[in-house]
């Protein structure tokens, strides 16, 4: 699994290795994107990797916890990780929530605006919704 995967020098070849027997790790560009961010902050300094997994741990059981035993088939595994990431940002005073919050609304608004097939820019949020 890709939680086993720890972030190392070849932690990029072992992803690849996956990816070639199982197939693709990803199911959305937008998945790889939050888990190549993750990795390039532990590997910055910015949070230990025990760190990150207490934090991706508690936002998979409150998720668990919301769904009140219905199974996650995987589906929102990386929405997991953005929940874990927002609060370890916030946590530890990188993002003040304020910021994070407005960010989130920004990007929600792009997506509204943007046609489908169409890649997702901050420009689309500063167009009337339709």
């Amino acid at each position: 699994s890709l939680i086993s995967v720890m972030p190392n020098s070849s932690s990029r070849a072992e992803l690849a290795t996956i990816e070639a027997t199982e197939g693709p790790a990803f199911s959305e560009p937008w998945q790889a994107q939050a888990f190549a961010l993750v990795l390039a902050l532990h590997e910055q300094g910015l949070f230990a990797w025990s760190e990150w997994a207490e934090y991706l741990t508690a936002a998979l059981a409150d998720a668990q916890n919301k769904r009140k035993g219905e199974a996650d088939r995987g589906e929102s595994y990386y929405e997991h990780w953005l929940t874990a990431l927002e609060r370890l940002a916030k946590d530890k005073g990188y993002t003040p929530l304020a910021e994070l919050t407005a960010r989130k609304a920004l990007w929600h608004t792009a997506y509204l605006n943007t046609p489908h097939g169409q890649a997702i820019s901050l420009d689309a949020a500063r167009q009337e919704t339709p």
